[in-house]
């Protein structure tokens, strides 16, 4: 059976995946699926640092806008969108290029993840679902922490389904780590990884001034809309990096002041989880942008990988 070629560009938030990603596909007469949990969602444009109209330039761009802030969007609900737009882009004959730095998704398209016969056991689900009734969040996030507390880094203490759903696998003797060791390659697909990567110091400096550009470009007008339109700070959209630090300053929480460092501390934080994360790839290659002054030279390098690998299959 013949696997279509998945060209995957990921890497830390503001590391520079947007522009080469667009260049790239210009190059392989490629549309792009976006991998990002916060760009699916309509009117969150400022804080999601999301692709334009004019930065798209003619490339067909894949889950963007895909849903409204209140959609319970999951990563099985990624999984299954984003494999009918890459039967539907194949079936073009066009190239299939996944970018974005969300793990979960991207593993969903990497790896054999049938969410549909995904085990649950129902009776403790029910059992837990009480105990959050009766205990609340934050006693269940730190019961997830003292079972497994690199699970518990990962999920927010306000998205209850996925804190239950980790909690349930846990006392049901298995880890949520555990799911990335057994996984196996998905065979519909033939995975291409590039992972880009820049010095520390220099990715954390694009990070604060990103955020800085966010604040300047309207960030604070964006979230104030977003919230008279109906969109309250407990959906898990509202709780992206950037929005609930908003919420915060407007409640009264934070001065503004605060909230713009700490949106850049917990952007830094989530860049070093992220390349944590994309470690995991042993199939992937890695570009360190810092060897690269020159952006065209970077770009041939990945154009040639991705020939070498596709001959070689």
């Amino acid at each position: 059976m013949r696997k279509i070629p998945l060209i995957i560009l990921t890497g830390p938030t503001a590391v520079g995946k947007t522009a080469l990603s667009i260049e790239l596909a210009k190059n392989l007469n490629a549309s792009i699926i976006s991998a990002d949990s916060m760009q699916i969602y309509e009117y969150m444009d400022i804080g999601s640092a999301k692709v334009t109209e004019e930065e798209m330039d003619n490339v067909t761009h894949y889950m963007i806008d895909e849903v409204k802030p209140d959609f319970p969007f999951s990563v099985s609900e990624f999984q299954n969108r984003a494999k009918k737009y890459i039967k539907e882009i194949d079936d073009k004959g066009k190239a299939v290029l996944v970018t974005g730095g969300t793990g979960l998704y991207l593993n969903s398209l990497i790896y054999n993840m049938d969410f549909a016969k995904s085990n649950s056991n129902s009776k403790l689900r029910e059992e837990l679902e009480e105990e959050l009734k009766e205990k609340g969040i934050d006693y269940m996030h730190n019961k997830l922490k003292s079972l497994d507390s690199e699970a518990a880094s990962r999920i927010h203490k306000n998205n209850t389904k996925r804190v239950i759903r980790a909690l349930e696998v846990c006392l049901d003797g298995k880890k949520m780590q555990d799911f990335s060791n057994d996984l196996k390659y998905n065979e519909e697909y033939l995975p291409i990884i590039i992972v880009l990567n820049r010095d520390r110091e220099i990715l954390y400096n694009r990070i604060n001034k990103r955020v800085d550009i966010m604040m300047e470009s309207g960030l604070v007008e964006e979230v104030k809309r977003l919230l008279n339109m109906g969109y309250h700070k407990d959906l898990i959209s509202m709780q992206g990096i950037g929005y609930k630090e908003i919420i915060k300053y407007l409640d009264g929480e934070y001065t503004l002041d605060e909230a713009v460092e700490i949106i850049k501390r917990d952007s830094r934080r989530y860049a070093k989880r992220q390349i944590t994360w994309f470690k995991r790839y042993k199939d992937s290659k890695w570009f360190d942008l810092e060897n690269y002054k020159d952006m065209e030279i970077l770009k041939e390098d990945i154009l040639k990988y991705i020939e070498n690998i596709s001959k070689n299959v």
